[in-house]
């Protein structure tokens, strides 16, 4: 499915989940977001957060040279009266207990809106049912673990793709390699054990099976690891053609300078997106990592674009690339000014 296609699936699934007393002043529309502000994952968490402050400023300014980008015309929400998105953040360290806590104080005391996140799926997965039993609507803009939306939730949706889209992109992708002569007759995969990784791993090797790729071994393990010596080893014994990393940034960072320690340079090196596509990471590692690929559900776009004036923007105001989160931020905006209502700041949650 095309980015367009989940951008606009997300739009009216969102649309329709939001039911309330109907705006009539220009008031604002409170959103909170929850990311990873610190800890592991702080650079992603903080490139996602200015990234999303740059979708608040196109909908609560007119942005004309955006073209005919929902809610870059005007100056606030259309449908709302012009009413302005006030955008909340708070850091939840990667800790899914904060992160529960969090989007409990989001509802409860801000009386935010609608709820944003998380980044890991492991905090995304145990905030998402706090915003269920009290109605709030919650967009998952990145997180790709499959349980986070197989729990018959009314209130939780995703304007991203998910685990098993990754990894039937990765058989079409070895597919298309072959054909152009490249050997793959095996592959690693190494996944961090929380809900992401073993997520994503598990969906990869039920892929492989069925395209008869075969998995030479995976290997699952602590993103806080400190010494990835023992997994590195393991991967150089077998030989796999392809290697998978499904990781977080620092995780990644230290399996590709261990794997320079060890002198190993596997035929192939695929990333998941995460790790890899933080900020921090090529910076990290750009002296050693030549040759690297990386999967990614964002495309800057051609040059003259609207993406590419938006990431044009956000580069130059603050320094980074621009990145998916804001087209789940923008889904939940433009569903709010297309229903002409506002979810409820804290709805009654008896009997759910």
């Amino acid at each position: 499915m095309k980015k367009s296609s989940w951008f606009f699936a997300g739009l009216f699934i969102a649309a329709s989940a939001l039911s309330a007393t109907t705006v009539g002043a220009a008031e604002s529309v409170k959103i909170g977001v929850l990311m990873p502000l610190t800890g592991n994952a702080a650079a992603a968490g903080q490139a996602s957060k200015a990234a999303i402050e740059v979708a608040a400023d196109i909908v609560n300014n007119a942005h004309p040279e955006l073209g005919n980008l929902p809610l870059a015309a005007t100056a606030g929400l259309p449908h709302l009266n012009g009413a302005k998105l006030d955008v909340v953040f708070v850091d939840h360290q990667g800790n899914p207990s904060l992160t529960q806590q969090l989007a409990t104080r989001l509802i409860t005391e801000d009386k935010v809106n609608a709820l944003m996140g998380a980044y890991q799926s492991s905090c995304t997965f145990t905030a998402t049912p706090v915003a269920e039993r009290y109605g709030i609507p919650f967009m998952v803009g990145d997180s790709s673990a499959l349980n986070i939306t197989t729990r018959g939730f009314k209130h939780v949706f995703r304007a991203t793709p998910i685990a098993t889209d990754y990894a039937r992109t990765y058989m079409r992708f070895f597919a298309d390699m072959k054909k152009e002569g490249k050997a793959i007759n095996s592959i690693a995969i190494l996944n961090e054990n929380t809900d992401y990784g073993t997520s994503v791993g598990d969906a990869i090797e039920a892929e492989a099976k069925k395209n008869n790729v075969t998995v030479a071994i995976r290997i699952p393990y602590s993103a806080s690891s400190t010494d990835v010596s023992a997994q590195v080893l393991q991967l150089k014994e077998k030989k796999p053609d392809v290697t998978i990393f499904i990781s977080y940034t620092a995780d990644s960072i230290l399996y590709v300078k261990t794997l320079k320690n060890f002198d190993y340079k596997p035929p192939m090196v695929l990333g998941d997106d995460s790790g890899f596509s933080d900020p921090s990471f090529v910076p990290a590692i750009s002296d050693i990592g030549q040759g690297l690929m990386n999967r990614s559900a964002w495309d800057v776009g051609k040059p003259g674009s609207t993406t590419s004036k938006i990431n044009a923007s956000n580069t130059t105001k603050r320094g980074r690339t621009f990145w998916r989160r804001p087209i789940s931020f923008s889904c939940t905006a433009t569903a709010t000014s297309w229903s002409g209502r506002r979810p409820p700041p804290q709805a009654n949650c008896n009997g759910r």
